[in-house]
């Protein structure tokens, strides 16, 4: 028999953190519909709108997700930095292009940079050891984009920017090696 009481069901409150972030992406969603009304340089249509929504989504369901699967502080952090940086690859690419502009063929190799990181994660399920070295090779792999085809190429403020963007993969695979070290040695 099923419990019909009404008080078994009362919601329980809601995180502020998860006020804070999901307010935060709505209020990040509708800033460009609110500027678009005070001046013509800002001029999104629904394609741009959408893209953003599904940008903020996809991230806040990594964050929900990382916040559900790990309960380790460490491992939490990694996750977060990994999630900022493919998101900062992903959002400067759509926007303006990380070398050159938009349309400069370069941008696609950040693709594998985000390929290496995906793996990365996925493959980690099944070892753990693998998820520090992932965001390793991911912010490596950007940064050597960032050298070889920005700074050594066609354009050098891109190249450190992107160099300095590699950095967020970089801090995740410490974090992330710090937290396996720390399971290790409490063995």
């Amino acid at each position: 028999m099923h419990d019909t009481n009404p008080a078994h069901f009362a919601a329980r409150p809601v995180p502020l953190w998860r006020i804070i972030g999901w307010g935060s992406a709505v209020a990040l969603l509708i800033t460009p519909l609110i500027a678009m009304q005070f001046t013509h340089e800002v001029q999104w249509d629904e394609t741009d709108f959408l893209v953003a929504a599904i940008i903020f989504a996809t991230v806040g369901g990594l964050v929900e997700l990382t916040v559900r699967l790990t309960a380790n502080w460490l491992s939490r952090l990694g996750a977060f930095f990994a999630i900022l940086a493919g998101f900062m690859v992903i959002w400067s690419n759509l926007a303006v292009g990380m070398i050159g502009n938009e349309d400069n063929p370069v941008n696609l190799w950040f693709g594998v940079v985000l390929l290496i990181a995906v793996l990365g994660a996925c493959i980690s399920r099944l070892h753990r050891a693998i998820l520090p070295t992932a965001m390793l090779a991911a912010g490596v792999a950007q940064a050597a984009i960032g050298l070889f085809a920005g700074i050594l190429g066609s354009d050098f403020r891109g190249g450190v920017f992107t160099i300095i963007l590699s950095v967020s993969w970089l801090i995740s695979s410490a974090l992330f090696a710090t937290s396996r070290g720390r399971r290790k040695a409490m063995r």
